[in-house]
């Protein structure tokens, strides 16, 4: 039982940690300490031991000796690499998606009660903004009909997640650009434009996350 009792507490603080830093309630680059984070979630410091450790495995953060866990900030190869990532796997999607009439529609259908929810949500509720975004473009990485890639697209949706919420902080016109970008991609979706999706889907991820050498 208390084993079974520790083993809950570390996966209590791991979930939680986790959850804010994709939200970046921790920014990237913040120095933590087990004493803070112990203090934080009512627990001892061997829970949040074996939290930082799973977090540092899975390049969440950096942990220092005697000094604290440093969360790993969003770098320009990372926001690069999601994004190359994205590009093929979504426009692979919707052209698979174009040569069946049906599964167009039924795309299109998803993806505008998408726009409609994005719509209705609390602007100021940054996390449900983004959880949102990561919904729109899932539905379309899964409607390719391969569920190896759609499987490969679902692990890239925390880091997703955080870059979205990240640009949301760092400029406030992100999140109209945002919903604006996406009706144009419906758009080409519905038009089975596969070249105009892609073409429309660079644009926006370069734009959103702010890529270095790339057109907004």
């Amino acid at each position: 039982m208390l084993h079974t009792s520790a083993e809950s507490a570390a996966e209590r603080v791991y979930a939680e940690v986790k959850e804010r830093i994709l939200t970046n309630e921790i920014a990237g680059g913040e120095l933590i300490s087990e004493g803070e984070i112990a203090s934080k979630c009512s627990v001892s410091r061997t829970p949040v031991r074996e939290a930082f450790l799973r977090l540092e495995t899975e390049g969440w953060m950096r942990l220092y000796p005697k000094r604290g866990a440093l969360v790993v900030p969003i770098g320009d190869r990372e926001k690069r690499d999601v994004v190359d990532a994205r590009r093929l796997l979504e426009g692979h999607a919707v052209r698979s998606v174009t040569s069946r009439p049906a599964a167009v529609a039924e795309l299109a259908e998803r993806l505008r009660d998408n726009l409609a929810a994005h719509r209705r949500a609390d602007a100021t509720d940054v996390a449900e903004f983004s959880r949102l975004d990561a919904a729109f473009h899932q539905l379309i990485a899964a409607a390719g009909d391969n569920p190896l890639l759609a499987d490969f697209y679902t692990t890239l949706g925390e880091r997703h997640r955080r870059m979205t919420i990240a640009s949301v902080h760092r400029d406030a016109g992100v999140a109209a650009r945002i919903l604006a970008d996406h009706l144009d991609l419906l758009g080409a979706i519905e038009a089975a434009d596969a070249d105009r999706f892609e073409y429309l889907l660079a644009g926006h991820l370069a734009g959103v996350h702010d890529l270095p050498g790339e057109p907004a």
